[in-house]
């Protein structure tokens, strides 16, 4: 997913950080890096409000209780292998 314009954070980096960015899981400088990506590139910040929105579904959907840690690094993981597939179907 790119715009096709050349940034300073490339939007692969970008996409590869977008939930820790989302969950404020980086330090200040990554952050507004992140930020500035986001403001100038439309493709990855429609990546960002569907992340949020699917974060926030979850959230609602969930129990008070915390997943334990195995099943939150499966649904992670299981989350950036859907988005490979389909940045690699969509080139």
């Amino acid at each position: 997913m790119s715009c096709g314009r050349p940034h300073e954070t490339p939007c692969d980096e970008v996409l590869a950080r977008l939930y820790d960015f989302l969950d404020s899981e980086l330090d200040t400088a990554t952050s507004e890096q992140i930020q500035h990506h986001l403001e100038e590139c439309a493709p990855c910040l429609a990546q960002a409000a569907l992340d949020r929105m699917v974060k926030t579904l979850v959230a609602r959907s969930c129990c008070s209780e915390p997943a334990p840690d195995q099943v939150r690094l499966r649904v992670v993981q299981r989350i950036s292998e859907v988005r490979v597939t389909y940045r690699y179907q969509s080139d």
